[in-house]
């Protein structure tokens, strides 16, 4: 195979030169700019005046802020699924099916070619910082496994083709980088994943894997398969690849699985580095050392807006931007994208720790919070809560979940369903549940009121769930394996009790 690392250092060093004199703010303005100026004939663009925009202030105070539903509603449903010219120019060739971790809707969500060609550049500048900080790397020497989805598509009209991402990715890669792109051909495209499991883990032991990408809960089930196929080796990635030079993870909190997966890479040159995509467009990445924060991509086809929590529900949210927005304030994040997104409330949750040059922590989603007593618990602290408890338990996680039982007499308390990698022993959920309670209330105030004296909230339980509990109930849903996501807080208290009697049943 040609290695076309050294063409790859070359680019990287002009791009590291470009992004080291990056200006966010004038780049934000100029891909606003862009974008209006690219739709300003649509039917969304001629609803909204786009032609007399020239600011950030016209444009904010022109096109209020939307979720999805707003949009499927007003521009997209009734002609879904041919838009043609609709709130972006030309024919939508792709939509990306995405599932809602806590609605479970599925959303048909649009891809255009320019989203494509953005997406394709923050690879490359993955691939950037990632010989920025391992100067001798071969990562284009042998193959690039993403494990994502099905990448079989179905078309749903006229030159219009849907399906998961990761398969408009696969679609999409150009003719040089096939070489270096796993998995290829038909066993990309096999849609169950258990099958999907067994032959991409039987492939792969005969391939040499330079990066590896995937969710951490899924990856781990992948690399159980793989161990399965291979008993006579250990589950280290040494192993099986040793010319892993990348582990690359994003979709989830790595919080709970950074134990799990340090020993995995016990052995292993490989570096694990973090992105942030998702359906609606490819945020940021992980430039420097874990916990450093993920630098935000602002001259790749997106606009970003950060409006506070707080404020998302309000008649007139305040709306910040690059520009104005503030480091350490937890911000629901908006974009505007080259895929006809406009003012589009994602449903995360982000924090800033630098402006200049961006970076950002993601706390968690609009609706993954649990705050039924008043607690008011985002997800960032439940996340780290968890991988605190397991390493004072000395446990490795798989899965986990969380969400209110309110009792008849009584405040009521938080039930907690952990799925851990080994066995644990029978005093493990009271000591797991104590840890739990002693680090939320270290982090956070409210928490620690409700549960002074008992008064506001009642202790935490904790249930273990068994092994492989979590994949089963997930298949059952229908939403097993490639993208999906494990919901980790279920605040309806209903639907949070079906899933405690799914997941606890014998």
């Amino acid at each position: 195979m040609l290695d076309l690392s050294f063409a790859l250092r070359r680019y990287g060093r002009l791009r590291r030169a470009e992004l080291a004199h990056e200006d966010p703010v004038l780049s934000q303005r100029r891909q606003l700019n862009i974008l209006l100026r690219r739709a300003e004939r649509t039917a969304f663009g001629a609803a909204h005046d786009f032609v007399r925009l020239r600011t950030v202030e016209d444009y904010q105070r022109a096109v209020p802020l939307r979720r999805y539903d707003h949009f499927w509603t007003e521009y997209w449903g009734t002609r879904y699924p041919v838009l043609d010219n609709v709130s972006w120019p030309g024919l939508i060739p792709f939509f990306a099916n995405s599932s809602g971790t806590s609605s479970g809707v599925t959303k048909h969500i649009p891809v255009t070619s320019a989203m494509v060609r953005s997406n394709r550049r923050a690879a490359i500048d993955l691939l950037v910082h990632h010989i920025a900080n391992r100067p001798d790397s071969r990562i284009l020497g042998g193959k690039n496994f993403f494990l994502g989805g099905s990448a079989e598509l179905t078309a749903v009209g006229p030159d219009v083709l849907e399906g998961d991402l990761s398969g408009i990715a696969a679609a999409q890669v150009p003719l040089w980088a096939k070489g270096f792109y796993f998995p290829n051909g038909a066993d990309a495209k096999i849609a169950d994943w258990e099958e999907k499991s067994r032959v991409l883990a039987k492939a792969a032991l005969g391939e040499d894997i330079r990066s590896f990408s995937g969710t951490p809960s899924w990856a781990l089930l992948f690399l159980d398969e793989m161990k399965r196929q291979a008993p006579e080796r250990s589950q280290r990635l040494a192993e099986y690849w040793p010319n892993l030079e990348m582990l690359v993870h994003g979709g989830v909190s790595f919080a709970p699985y950074r134990d799990r997966f340090a020993e995995l890479l016990e052995g292993s040159r490989a570096e694990t580095r973090e992105v942030y995509p998702a359906s609606e467009g490819f945020i940021a990445l992980q430039d420097k050392g874990p916990g450093e924060g993920l630098r935000m991509l602002t001259d790749n086809g997106i606009f970003f807006e950060f409006v506070p929590v707080e404020e998302l529900d309000a008649p007139e949210p305040t709306r910040h931007w690059l520009g104005n927005a503030e480091t350490g304030v937890n911000y629901a994040l908006v974009l505007t994208t080259n895929a006809g997104l406009w003012s589009y409330i994602l449903g995360d949750t982000v924090r800033l720790i630098e402006t200049h040059p961006p970076r950002l922590l993601v706390t968690g989603r609009t609706t993954y919070g649990l705050s039924a007593f008043g607690e008011h618990l985002i997800g960032e602290e439940i996340d780290a809560a968890v991988a605190e408890a397991a390493r004072a338990c000395g446990l490795l996680i798989s899965d986990f979940m969380v969400g209110p039982v309110f009792a008849p007499r009584g405040p009521g308390h938080h039930l907690w369903l952990i799925e851990a990698v080994s066995p644990p022993q029978p005093d493990t959920a009271q000591n797991f549940a104590n840890a739990l309670d002693a680090d939320l209330t270290r982090r956070n105030v409210d928490y620690g009121e409700h549960r002074a004296g008992g008064f506001g909230m009642d202790a935490p339980e904790v249930v273990f769930v068994r092994q492989g509990g979590f994949a089963d109930w997930m298949k059952a849903r229908g939403k097993f394996g490639g993208q999906n996501k494990v919901p980790r807080v279920i605040a309806d208290a209903e639907k949070f009790q079906d899933a405690v009697k799914a997941l606890t049943a014998d």
